[in-house]
């Protein structure tokens, strides 16, 4: 660690910051086309910037990232994708939505990485595209949508992962769309709403914290607060598309014999048996993966998991550490770094010196977004803004409450990170606008 250099990077990384967000608010927002033209800018220039990093880091494909590309050239080839019960595949039987999009992808562009890579850049730019959207729909001031736009495309630790085959950047994309969809308040707009959230709810399945929040918003912001149950049973007619389609994909997936499990999760213990453990602090570690020898029946080893699952609660409530122990998986999910640089293995072509450069620049975009939305939040009571904020806002509750539970790691913020930043862009403003006024005032010529 060099404490001269990162100072000097946090200088010139938040006068770069403010002079950008200075320009961005001057431009005048009265004029739509204007506004295109300055969204379409940004977005040109995140898509530049996104090519030249998959383009700079290495192809090498690790983790679980490693794994779907590996496997799905045979999706459509071989009868499964699993070669037992304790198969990655067999037990996260959920992922093979996901596994099935790289399989479409490489049959339409070839057994070539960079099509995926290329495509997460794409869905990137569109979740910008919504961020700025969803921003509008909720402030209506279009200069708060563009520094939310600038705060999520600088932040490194959010898009570096696209170089990898990684489900969150599409899981996102279709997510925030269906919330927009959801604000739109029209029977054609719920009905899209159930398809894309069906469309998240197979390629990334965090879809139990979605519909949580979904619920909740439906049933207290919609139906109590407002007294419209009509609205209500709007996004329940959503909800029952989802439930429908979702089944329906279950049930294929099972008669294609591509997974027999469908889209089920046949090892639920693991995640809270690792989210669980305090000597990690709940996040993964390989003690606890060698814990498990997947080449025994997955019967025993469930008897092994919901064993230690007993035994790690048994510690927390003998040593009273619940309270410590979510405050630090708590810190591990919102102020680590995310670790997505290191899953580029760009250490493999860059040097020591700039690959600590890169990962310090990634994780204070990540510093930047989280303290303007902090700023932002404390803004909020003194701001006018749609009740559709809620509709970002329970998900991401959920999100928090289910995390303190299951396996944390930083990178599992990912495809939180735009709704943070629709705060952090209203912090963003209010910052602005100190700094403005403690400008000395122009005189006025005689």
């Amino acid at each position: 660690m060099n404490p001269i250099r990162n100072f000097i990077l946090i200088i010139v990384s938040l006068a770069l910051l403010f002079i950008t967000g200075f320009v961005l608010a001057k431009i005048k927002t009265e004029d739509q086309k204007i506004n295109r033209i300055v969204l379409g800018a940004l977005l040109l220039i995140f898509i530049i910037v996104g090519t030249v990093w998959i383009l700079k880091v290495p192809n090498q494909q690790t983790s679980d990232f490693g794994n779907f590309w590996s496997r799905a050239p045979v999706v459509f080839t071989e009868r499964r994708i699993y070669s037992s019960p304790t198969d990655y595949f067999a037990k996260y039987a959920y992922q093979t939505g996901f596994i099935i999009y790289v399989a479409s992808v490489i049959k339409i562009f070839g057994f070539n990485i960079f099509a995926i890579q290329f495509l997460n850049v794409i869905y990137q730019a569109l979740i910008l595209l919504f961020t700025y959207l969803l921003v509008n729909k909720i402030f209506k001031k279009v200069v708060v949508a563009r520094l939310s736009v600038l705060l999520l495309m600088i932040d490194l630790d959010w898009f570096a992962l696209n170089s990898q085959t990684d489900n969150q950047y599409l899981g996102s994309l279709l997510y925030l769309i269906t919330f927009y969809l959801l604000m739109n308040d029209k029977i054609w707009s719920y009905i899209l709403a159930g398809i894309t959230l069906t469309g998240g709810c197979l390629v990334r399945p965090i879809g139990p914290v979605i519909i949580a929040g979904i619920v909740v918003f439906a049933i207290f912001y919609i139906w109590f607060t407002n007294n419209n149950y009509k609205a209500a049973l709007k996004v329940v007619l959503s909800l029952l598309i989802y439930f429908v389609l979702f089944a329906v994909a279950g049930w294929g997936i099972k008669a294609s014999g591509i997974n027999e499990y469908g889209l089920s999760n046949t090892d639920q213990e693991w995640k809270f048996m690792v989210g669980l453990h305090y000597q990690s602090n709940g996040t993964y570690s390989n003690d606890m993966n060698n814990f498990i020898d997947d080449s025994k029946p997955r019967e025993t080893t469930r008897r092994i998991e919901k064993a230690q699952i007993k035994k790690e609660i048994k510690y927390l409530n003998d040593n009273n550490l619940w309270l410590k122990f979510f405050f630090n998986k708590n810190q591990l999910l919102w102020s680590t770094p995310t670790m997505a640089t290191d899953f580029t293995s760009y250490n493999l072509n860059h040097s020591p010196t700039t690959v600590k450069i890169i990962d310090f620049l990634a994780y204070l975009g990540s510093i930047f977004l989280i303290i303007f939305s902090w700023i932002g939040s404390l803004k909020l009571f003194k701001t006018k803004f749609s009740k559709n904020l809620y509709l970002l806002i329970l998900p991401l509750m959920a999100f928090v409450v289910v995390q303190l539970l299951i396996e944390v790691q930083g990178r599992y913020r990912i495809e939180f990170l735009p709704i943070i930043a629709v705060i952090g862009g209203l912090g963003f403003a209010q910052v602005l606008n100190w700094f403005k006024y403690l400008l000395p005032k122009s005189k006025k010529a005689n």
